[in-house]
């Protein structure tokens, strides 16, 4: 079973195709498509989508890249979205959250200090109502383990992983997966690939990021990623693992209905 666990299907650039494009994810036996929100703006899009997707699921939070330009009660608007979608079976995790370090402007000082902030409550807001977190972990490995162990009891998904061992095992210690995409295609990916290929499965799960993160065989002029790709990564980890696609995805779904174990009433 292919499970997409990180896939922004409610962005602009499916504005024209959606319905196109998550059918042939569905086609290509992806079962699962989980749909992260980045801000309150589209707490309501990715619920409905996910509801209007065959496999499809959500999670809801801020995202470290939208933090900057929060309201001051987004965090009390998102714990009351929480509260609502905890009857809703296909509301998996609280995500995309995290910390992002690589962009220069939001790095340091206030912007810095408010990207913590908002980290910390989400992860706050996770042990509350016993969620997995869905985690942007962008040059930012060690804060985000340092928050994690002061948070302890929450696991899920550290996204797009691209970290050192040590910084692999700190996640998988604490019982999370690393999300593996379309940057392990490419070949000089050395630490990615190196990770997909020896880590136990059972610390892995697959992803797009779609409509980012297209892996190799996409190329100019559309670049555009779509969680049907799931289904070319599982290939591909397949291969640098030397064994069977039939085990990738067999071992990756586990890991995925492990870390996010409401996932298990949308695949039923």
């Amino acid at each position: 079973m292919l499970i997409d666990t990180h896939c922004h299907l409610d962005a602009a650039e499916f504005d024209a195709d959606r319905e196109q494009v998550a059918a042939q994810a569905q086609a290509a036996g992806v079962r699962g498509i989980v749909i992260p929100a980045i801000g309150r703006a589209n707490f309501e899009a990715v619920r409905d989508l996910a509801h209007a997707t065959p496999g499809g699921a959500y999670a809801l939070g801020i995202h470290p890249l939208y933090v900057e330009r929060a309201w001051n009660d987004d965090l009390t608007v998102l714990r009351s979205a929480v509260e609502q979608a905890m009857g809703d079976p296909r509301f998996v995790a609280i995500g995309e959250i995290g910390l992002d370090f690589f962009v220069k402007e939001i790095a340091s000082g206030a912007a810095r200090d408010k990207q913590e902030r908002y980290y910390a409550a989400q992860l706050d807001l996770a042990l509350e109502f016993k969620l997995p977190v869905l985690l942007h972990v962008r040059r930012s490995q060690d804060i985000i383990l340092k928050y994690l162990r002061q948070h302890k009891g929450i696991t899920g998904i550290a996204h797009a992983f691209n970290g050192s061992e040590q910084q692999a095992h700190g996640f998988t210690e604490l019982g999370f997966a690393l999300g593996i995409g379309g940057a392990m295609t490419f070949e000089r990916a050395l630490q990615i690939r190196r990770h997909a290929k020896d880590m136990e499965l059972e610390h892995l799960v697959l992803e797009t990021d779609s409509p980012d993160i297209p892996p190799a065989w996409l190329h100019e002029p559309d670049r555009r990623n779509t969680p049907g790709q799931v289904a070319g990564v599982a290939r591909a980890l397949a291969e640098l693992r030397g064994v069977s696609e039939t085990v990738v995805a067999s071992g990756t779904a586990a890991t995925a209905l492990r870390v996010l174990p409401r996932l298990a009433h949308v695949l039923g």
